[in-house]
């Protein structure tokens, strides 16, 4: 497994893997400190994206940010890959791809061509050197429609998440931030709560209030709530198993851990 390096001013930056540099490439994230994963520093973190970008596309394909042998996701990438396809852009670094990205040449058509070919991982990759504006020049060229109680990516529309989290899931607290949201015009996109605790009781709690919230005030969005597939497994039991009324329909969307 190579290792990389980048030079900034006087200081050199080391890094063991890819797996550490895409780590280190990412903007500061509080869960990437208490992971110990994250850059020390700035400095760091531009010396790292640096070494990204001069990384070429298909080592991707060779070095698996997380273990072929020990992860069903992975191998699912890995064998539906479609390599006629990448081969289009085999060639490019990270940084390559990027100014390819933005350039005229990548349109709709393009983009949904090169879609086979492309791994989560070098899409995350390029999106670690790419500014915020930079990404809504890529996202505008390509329409992604999704249908629910809502419709989310039409051209010239724009949705948000309202994500009401709180330090206790105190189911209070996001009402509170539920409101609030609301009142600015955010949610119409979903409204998602990452949850300080992975408590199944937790969870059924604040389901059920997202869910009573929406259809009390007839509100066209969808309910997310971060957690494992076992604690949506278990909530759908007690909904439709174990309440001895007529199970109501369940209005929510999975996101996984």
């Amino acid at each position: 497994m190579a290792s990389f390096s980048h030079t900034v001013g006087a200081m050199t930056y080391r890094f063991d893997d890819l797996k550490e540099v895409m780590a280190k490439a990412s903007p500061a994230r509080s869960g990437d400190f208490l992971a110990g994963v994250a850059a020390v520093n700035d400095g760091e973190r531009v010396a790292a994206q640096m070494a990204l970008a001069d990384i070429e596309l298909k080592r991707f394909l060779h070095e698996a940010l997380i273990p072929y042998e020990t992860d069903e996701v992975t191998r699912i990438i890995i064998d539906t890959h479609d390599k006629a396809t990448f081969s289009a852009v085999s060639h490019m670094t990270v940084g390559g791809f990027r100014d390819w990205l933005l350039s005229d040449a990548a349109d709709e058509q393009s983009l949904r061509a090169l879609a086979p070919g492309l791994t989560p991982e070098m899409a995350a990759a390029v999106s670690k050197i790419m500014r915020v504006q930079d990404l809504i020049l890529v996202a505008q060229k390509i329409r992604v429609v999704t249908r629910f109680r809502s419709t989310v990516g039409l051209r010239g529309r724009l949705s948000t998440r309202l994500q009401p989290n709180h330090p206790t899931d105190d189911p209070a607290g996001i009402a509170a931030s539920i409101l609030d949201g609301l009142l600015y015009g955010n949610g119409d996109a979903m409204i998602g709560i990452n949850p300080a605790t992975d408590s199944t009781s937790s969870i059924c709690a604040m389901l059920e209030m997202l869910n009573a919230v929406i259809e009390r005030y007839e509100i066209p969005t969808q309910a997310s709530k971060t957690t494992s597939a076992a604690n949506y497994w278990a909530y759908l039991w007690v909904v439709i198993f174990a309440t001895p009324t007529t199970p109501r329909p369940i209005r929510m969307t999975w996101t996984p851990c």
